[in-house]
């Protein structure tokens, strides 16, 4: 694994745990649909389905994890989220949630989470 799958995988180690612990449940990671692209965490929040994209980023002069969700990437976060509850008896009565979790790795410290609800 390089450093930046390392990176990456960390990040999602770390919003999984933010999740949980605003009362989300994960119900998978890294669900693929073909070449289509990845869902990097699934969870549900009352009776809706949650699509989550981490970005993950050492602190520094890089841009904010928010701002690192263009368009085209919410488009094919939608595209997937269809296929998955195509795949998985449609939509629940909630509907479906797109949401991003920033994680930002200090030199020193914690990591610092921010869970953006409804992106998309």
């Amino acid at each position: 694994m390089n450093e930046r799958s390392a990176l990456g995988r960390y990040g999602e180690d770390v919003a999984v745990r933010a999740l949980q612990a605003a009362g989300l449940k994960v119900l998978g990671r890294n669900w693929r649909s073909g070449r289509r692209g990845e869902i990097d965490i699934l969870a549900s929040e009352g009776d809706a389905l949650v699509v989550c994209e981490v970005k993950t980023r050492r602190a520094g002069p890089f841009q904010h994890p928010r701002e690192a969700l263009p368009e085209a990437k919410l488009a094919r976060l939608r595209s997937l989220a269809e296929r998955w509850t195509a795949e998985h008896g449609g939509a629940p009565p909630g509907g479906v949630r797109i949401d991003l979790v920033g994680v930002i790795l200090p030199d020193r410290g914690a990591p610092e989470v921010d869970h953006v609800r409804g992106v998309a």
